[in-house]
């Protein structure tokens, strides 16, 4: 064997080791990839193991003004409002009394911006939705919107007890919206629904009794009753599908999101998330649940 041959080979043998030795170190890798982070349990979520934005304390967000349903007389700290009551609600799951909570005011259009928060969380009726996760954190939802029927105060619609009682009326609706597919999918009345092009010429149909009720989120019906035709009332509300979840909001990345989601997956598995909305949504806000 020439000595150019001899060296090929030596060549070789140092090349196969060298691949060998790599494989192994790929190996080790890919079993470490493949561990995986053990999921947040309620010890690992009390105040002394959270890295909140004052040590021993939970800083709460939303904005101000605070409206009703949500927040009742203007004062998140009072308890009194769904959010208000949910908040209590998480601090409580994560071990915070109700005087270790402090409340700041964040408005609603600069809580999904991106960059620091001077908060924990903030609750102000914040829909999830994919182009604001990639800023922010969201919790697990707490609450789903449904939608709701609003008619004029006297009228029939509005003493309709049920979707049953709704077949007959002349429904108006935006069009494109989940309103709309609720009303054919929920009510499935037996009239074609009235469609609009804007959210205004809804509210004008029903105050010029066009139509008998509009269908809108509820959300949008406190709204509309509150400011836009105080002489409307809410019927009820009803779910469909498409509808709109909102989640505690956090800074991204937050350490805190998975405890956070861990409250309120355990208030809604206790039944406590579902008490708080039949309170203060159902019951105060007067927007009883249609079958």
């Amino acid at each position: 064997m020439s000595r150019s041959r001899i060296l090929s080979l030596f060549v070789l043998i140092a090349a196969l080791g060298f691949v060998a030795g790599c494989g192994d170190d790929d190996d080790d890798s890919g079993a470490e990839a493949d561990a995986t982070t053990a999921p947040v349990t309620a010890e690992d979520c009390q105040p002394d193991a959270l890295e909140t934005e004052k040590p021993g304390r939970l800083t709460v967000a939303t904005d101000s003004p605070a409206f009703p349903p949500y927040f009742e007389d203007d004062d998140p700290s009072n308890g009194r409002g769904f959010e208000s009551a949910v908040a209590y609600a998480i601090a409580d799951e994560l071990g915070y009394a109700e005087a270790d909570v402090d409340w700041v005011v964040e408005p609603f259009n600069s809580s999904y911006a991106p960059g620091p928060k001077g908060f924990d969380f903030d609750l102000n009726q914040i829909s999830i939705t994919p182009k604001r996760a990639q800023q922010v954190d969201f919790s697990s939802p707490y609450y789903t919107a449904n939608q709701a029927v609003v008619a004029l105060k006297g009228s029939d619609a509005a003493s309709a007890s049920s979707l049953a009682d709704l077949a007959d009326a002349q429904i108006g609706v935006q069009i494109g919206t989940t309103s709309l597919e609720a009303v054919e999918a929920s009510i499935e009345p037996s009239s074609e629904p009235r469609v609009f092009d804007t959210s205004n010429d809804v509210v004008t149909s029903l105050k010029q009794e066009q139509v008998d009720a509009v269908v809108v989120d509820v959300p949008t019906a406190f709204f509309l009753t509150a400011v836009q035709v105080p002489e409307a009332t809410i019927v009820g509300q009803f779910s469909a599908p498409g509808g709109d979840e909102w989640g505690a909001l956090l800074e991204k990345d937050s350490p805190l999101t998975d405890c956070v989601s861990l409250a309120i997956d355990s208030l809604r598995e206790s039944g406590e998330l579902a008490e708080i909305e039949q309170e203060w949504i159902s019951e105060k806000a007067n927007a009883p649940v249609l079958q």
